[in-house]
């Protein structure tokens, strides 16, 4: 079969699924692999190209879930694969921890130049977003001399161990693992589809962010031990929950009246992901550390944690890489931050735009479907059992996966009962539009149905 061009948007699946090839692989996989990764369906992929991913078999699959959101210009962009050919034929690894290369000042300056805020950034390179999360708790410490961190349940920052210890999405990633990091104290985020205290949002007076003031440094937690509060901008594996902007504010207020650090993770919402390079410019709030990862190069291993210059001033040998900011990934992301700028951040935010307005009315149209949200091409379907309860409906969003794949589309879920879209920044409202009737085509048997139980490990990220 012909590898995939962009003139293909539509899926074609011509084996059962998984199909001959894939099953040689599942076995194999199943006899090495650790069991400890999760798996959303048998998907054995062998090539990619834009938005479309071919498995080993022959059969084609509409992306919409971008290899977790990391694929941001598509799968093997021409310039981006020019550009890692190019820098692999000239020098593929000398580590910035000990050597020079001119490649990490190019993106470290660039990065600097798009953070939010005035004045010079300093760069601290890794290969994931948990390495920068954990850059970002260990600079947080030392630049403050404080111990504590405040985060949000159902967040997730990584599962290394200090990430994992501000991690707060699911039992599993936690058992067994402890003791975690002492020092982290968690308060609920700001989700007003389902608030926690029962308040209704503009008459709340954004009580999830003001109780961190109010009552957990009145009791608990003394604020001048506070080094940092971690955030996401919105939240990811939590379900794609969009706080309202007073929330991001009040946190930043919080923070400034006690000298405390305010860390965005914009590991999955930023990149271009949300319309804006950066989620959290969507309230206006300026963090002083921000972690990057996951769209960052396009698919190649790279983190980045950023700091203003007064901030990072860690002395030499108290934190380093030997691949962070490895040359061949800085060559993909200078071309990955080119082509955002170029097209495709404008592009998140219209097709986007296109995307919610298309979903606005499925909450009257379905009656799984409690709440549509999101920002740019990062957006939830939260499906439930009951419009009113808005209990989760787990089994059934677990269903929809496997039967969008079981059409060709990849999409993945989050939370309790969340369906996530999170496609690369270059499709087209083509591509929507075949991702959502194959959405609605599902969601329509399974509302006919009924859902069956599934044991399936829900998805993560």
């Amino acid at each position: 079969m012909p590898v995939a061009t962009n003139k293909d948007k539509r899926p074609l699946i011509q084996t059962p699924l998984p199909g001959p090839e894939a099953v040689k692989v599942l076995a194999e996989d199943k006899k090495f692999i650790s069991p400890s990764y999760t798996r959303a369906y048998p998907l054995v992929a062998k090539r990619g190209f834009g938005a479309i991913v071919e498995d080993v078999d022959g059969n084609r699959f509409l992306d919409f879930s971008a290899g977790i959101a990391v694929v941001a210009t598509g799968h093997c962009h021409p310039k981006v694969v020019s550009a890692i050919q190019k820098q692999a034929a000239e020098l593929i690894h000398m580590s910035g921890t000990d050597f020079y290369y001119p490649g990490l000042p190019a993106l470290a300056s660039k990065l600097s130049e798009l953070a939010p805020g005035p004045g010079v950034k300093r760069v601290y390179f890794g290969n994931s977003g948990t390495e920068a999360i954990e850059a970002a708790m260990k600079l947080a410490r030392i630049y403050t001399g404080r111990t504590r961190f405040i985060a949000f349940y159902n967040a997730f920052h990584g599962r290394t161990m200090g990430s994992l210890s501000l991690t707060a999405s699911r039992a599993v990633q936690r058992r067994g693992f402890g003791p975690l990091v002492p020092g982290v104290t968690h308060v609920p985020y700001a989700d007003c589809y389902r608030c926690p205290y029962n308040l209704k949002y503009e008459d709340c007076g954004i009580h999830c962010a003001r109780v961190i003031e109010q009552r957990l440094f009145a009791t608990t937690v003394p604020a001048d031990e506070v080094a940092a509060i971690f955030v996401e901008p919105i939240q990811g594996e939590g379900g794609y929950v969009v706080p309202p902007p007073e929330f991001l504010l009040e946190l930043r207020r919080i923070c400034d009246k006690y000298g405390i650090l305010l860390v965005a993770d914009e590991v999955q919402s930023g990149m271009g992901r949300t319309g804006r390079m950066w989620a959290c410019e969507h309230s206006g709030v300026v963090p002083d550390i921000m972690c990057v990862g996951k769209g960052i190069a396009s698919g190649l291993p790279l983190s980045a944690t950023i700091s203003r210059a007064e901030i990072m001033n860690w002395p030499p040998g108290s934190h380093a890489s030997t691949f962070g900011g490895n040359p061949v990934a800085i060559a993909a992301a200078l071309q990955t931050i080119e082509l955002l700028q170029d097209e495709y951040l404008a592009n998140a935010a219209a097709v986007g735009e296109y995307l919610m307005n298309s979903l606005s009315d499925w909450p009257r149209r379905h009656r799984l479907v409690g709440q549509v949200r999101g920002k740019g091409l990062m957006v939830g379907i939260d499906l439930v059992k009951d419009q009113q309860t808005k209990e989760q409906a787990t089994d059934e969003r677990d269903q929809l996966l496997l039967l969008c794949f079981e059409k060709g589309l990849l999409v993945l879920g989050c939370g309790g009962s969340t369906v996530r879209l999170m496609p690369p920044l270059m499709i087209d409202k083509d591509h929507v539009d075949i991702a959502l009737k194959i959405l609605e085509e599902s969601l329509t048997e399974i509302e006919q149905k009924g859902a069956p139980k599934t044991t399936r490990p829900p998805t993560e990220t």
